[in-house]
């Protein structure tokens, strides 16, 4: 048996903000800032409401809000492994994870193998088993941020 989820998240660069960037736990700029509650890791975000709409759960939001102190610039990876956790718990294990990440800046592929190789790390794959690619908006629309589309194949063990 399987299960499919999909996430989606989305920030806008703060201009005056002094976080990293960060995407899928990898510091990737420190000229540009993600506004957000947490670290704004937009990448982990989608990957963790990914796996819990797999799983039918609530949502990021739901489990961590975004208005409660505690998880004021906390690291999104306590987010992804709370999911990973609850997964592993009801007797799945990641088939598969397929990302893209939108933005018309930072450019991702100089970043990509770095990302992968974290994600495959904090989730407990083979990096075959995780994809990211980066997209942008070839001047369709202006993005002044980051947009991130993921998909999670979940098999049962």
């Amino acid at each position: 048996m399987f299960r499919i989820g999909f996430g989606f998240d989305s920030h806008p660069f703060d201009p005056d903000g002094d976080k990293p960037l960060k995407l899928g736990g990898v510091i990737i700029s420190n000229e540009l800032s993600l506004k957000g509650h947490s670290d704004a890791d937009v990448l982990l975000h989608a990957i963790t409401d990914a796996i819990l709409g797999a799983l039918a759960a609530p949502d990021i939001g739901e489990l961590f809000p975004p208005k409660d102190p505690k998880w004021r610039d906390a690291p999104s990876e306590i987010f992804l492994r709370k999911a990973i956790h609850m997964m592993e718990e009801l007797g799945y294990r990641i088939g598969n994870i397929d990302c893209t990440v939108v933005c018309d800046r930072p450019k991702i592929s100089p970043h990509k193998e770095r990302i992968v190789g974290n994600l495959a790390k904090l989730l407990k794959v083979d990096r075959g088993r995780v994809n990211v690619k980066g997209k942008t908006t070839e001047g369709f629309c202006d993005i002044d941020g980051i947009a991130v589309f993921c998909n999670a194949l979940l098999i049962k063990v």
